[in-house]
């Protein structure tokens, strides 16, 4: 019999995981928090004999350094990768006993990483075989081993793999097509009952996409899915790197951190900080962070603080926006909230606060001194408005998703460097959902700038009537229907293959060399498209530039037309129209 638990680090999108039988256990990628780890064995009473490690970590601290000095266990590594400590080196095809019946197999997997290892969770059993008439007589104890786990790391995820771009720029398409490999392995060696237990994959950034598909998987489940799986290695490639967005900036400390062996953790309480000391801690440019929700910081807050909601992604965004060891003091409405979030911030580095409040602004604020303020909107209120700039502070993939026409867009994590290029008056900022457009909101109004905190879902952007500069395919058939002219912005032989029903065709690469638009496009609106987006949303931000044209372009572009079943006509012998290539 064995045991597999999860050991849930929600804020970073990861997981690490207790697995053996009835004596011991291994850890497998543990947080640098460990003693969630001991708790975990200990309710199950079970001795920690192996810490286990996946790859070098790039988005988080381990704690399987610490947690093997403390419990004595041997901490497996894998044997390429550089570290700076004694370990036990792990190579291909390596089997470990964990357990009575129970052993962990090792299999190379590189992509995420070039050293990248995953673990193969078997179930051991000796069955007797009678010996054969020339051998002689007696009995021989056979073992069989099933796999029944495998713990995939960074490798083969819920839909998808790894990102392999955090290692080396110059190893990236490399890598990528590692991934490609490793996941295939993966599928052959492993029966499809097989559970995936992947350490990325859960909102983790070390993720490629942030594939659906629920908590839990299998070999087999993935074999049907996966994308590493279901495309040819060409396509799996291209789109893997198409679709990598921005690197977190506190990745570049993490894997440094784990090659040197991270220090043990201190999670005691920072030492308190009184309204005078935070207000000298301000002044003299340290960040002060505000851990309260965002509604009750929007109503009241000490001037030039910054809100990073603990119970949001605090670790990720803090320490992405934070330069990196630049003193943070932290103020929470509580001691378990700080805690809490002292907790998050050492899994990614941030490993002492310079000083701590807890309360209210009543209590940060010195004697005369009032609580800033800034108002919270929705999308609703935002569309009848007149004259505000409007701020999108989303990634660049969630923005070429669709954007409201005209918005300036600077990514969060970009903000703090590109606050002078904000345009003046009152900025409404949005992002998803609120939490992002609230930190951007905090940084706005610690420079003196008026500021609405857009709290509501983008989804209800369009719903508001506010003009989206990215339009579905079926917003597209309609609009063309009526007053605006589509644009087929592809070249031509892949026009004559295939393109909507009265669709004016106007090659990105002669508007670019400075042509003017064909005649039947001047003076009309217009919806350019192409064959997945990337070109009509060029020509789109091209035709805006040259001023005087109403342009919107087209969502996935003439896939997505296809897709949703409208029209296509293709010229005479260019052959049947279909999916657009």
């Amino acid at each position: 019999m064995y045991f597999v638990d999860t050991i849930d680090v929600p804020g970073l999108g990861n997981r690490g995981y207790l697995a053996g039988g009835a004596h011991s256990a291994a850890v497998v990628d543990p947080p640098r928090d460990i003693d969630r780890v001991i708790a975990a064995a200990a309710r199950r009473g079970v001795r920690i004999t192996h810490v286990v490690e996946t790859h070098v970590h790039n988005d988080y601290v381990t704690g399987g350094l610490e947690l093997a000095r403390i419990t004595g266990a041997a901490y497996l590594v894998p044997a390429a990768a550089r570290v700076g400590y004694e370990r036990v080196p792990v190579a291909d095809g390596d089997r470990t006993q964990i357990d009575d019946g129970l052993v962990l197999r090792a299999l190379a997997t590189p992509g995420h990483t070039p050293h990248h290892t995953s673990y193969v969770l078997e179930e051991v059993q000796e069955k007797d075989q009678e010996e054969t008439q020339e051998e002689a007589q007696g009995e021989t104890r056979q073992q069989t081993a099933r796999a029944v786990a495998v713990f995939t790391g960074g490798s083969l995820l819920i839909g998808t793999v790894g990102r392999p771009d955090l290692v080396e720029p110059g190893l990236t398409g490399r890598l990528a097509r590692a991934q490609y490999d490793s996941a295939h392995r993966l599928a052959a060696e492993l029966p499809d009952e097989t559970a995936v237990l992947p350490t990325h994959g859960f909102g983790s950034f070390c993720s490629a996409t942030q594939a659906a598909g629920g908590a839990e998987t299998t070999i087999g489940r993935e074999r049907a899915v996966n994308e590493a799986l279901v495309k040819d290695v060409d396509a799996f490639v291209a789109d893997l790197l198409a679709g990598l967005d921005d690197i977190p900036a506190y990745y570049a400390h993490m894997g440094p951190a784990n090659m040197q062996g991270p220090a043990p953790v201190d999670l005691t309480p920072p030492g308190p900080a009184d309204a005078g000391e935070i207000a000298a801690r301000l002044a003299a440019g340290e960040w002060v962070v505000d851990l309260r929700n965002r509604v009750a910081f929007a109503e009241g807050h000490v001037a030039g603080s910054l809100n990073f909601e603990a119970e949001g992604q605090l670790a990720v965004y803090l320490a992405w926006l934070l330069p990196w060891g630049k003193p943070v003091t932290l103020l929470a409405e509580s001691p378990a909230q700080l805690a809490d979030a002292q907790r998050e911030l050492v899994r990614v580095g941030i490993d002492r606060p310079a000083a701590s409040a807890t309360g209210s602004p009543t209590d940060w604020l010195r004697q005369g001194e009032r609580p800033r303020s800034f108002p919270r909107g929705t999308f609703a209120e935002l569309a009848a408005q007149d004259g505000v700039v409007v701020l999108d502070v989303r990634r660049d993939s969630e923005r070429d998703a669709g954007h409201i026409k005209g918005s300036v867009h600077i990514p969060l994590h970009q903000l703090r460097d590109r606050l002078p290029e904000i345009p003046g008056g009152t900025v409404w900022v949005h992002c998803a959902g609120g939490m992002r457009a609230a930190i951007a909101a905090s940084l706005l109004d610690a420079v003196g700038r008026d500021v609405v905190a857009v709290d509501d879902g983008f989804t209800a952007a369009r719903d508001a009537g506010l003009p989206m500069a990215r339009i579905t395919a079926a917003e597209a058939e309609e609009r063309a229907g009526s007053d605006a002219v589509l644009l087929d912005v592809r070249e031509a032989d892949e026009w004559a293959r295939g393109h909507a029903p009265g669709a004016v065709l106007a090659p990105l690469s002669s508007l670019t060399a400075g042509e003017l638009l064909p005649k039947a496009a001047r003076g009309r609106p217009i919806v350019a498209i192409c064959r997945s987006g990337k070109r009509s949303r060029e020509a789109a931000a091209l035709l805006t530039a040259r001023g005087g044209t109403d342009v919107v372009d087209v969502i996935g572009g003439m896939r997505a037309w296809v897709e949703a079943g409208l029209p296509v006509v293709a010229e005479p012998g260019a052959g049947t129209p279909g999916r657009p290539r």
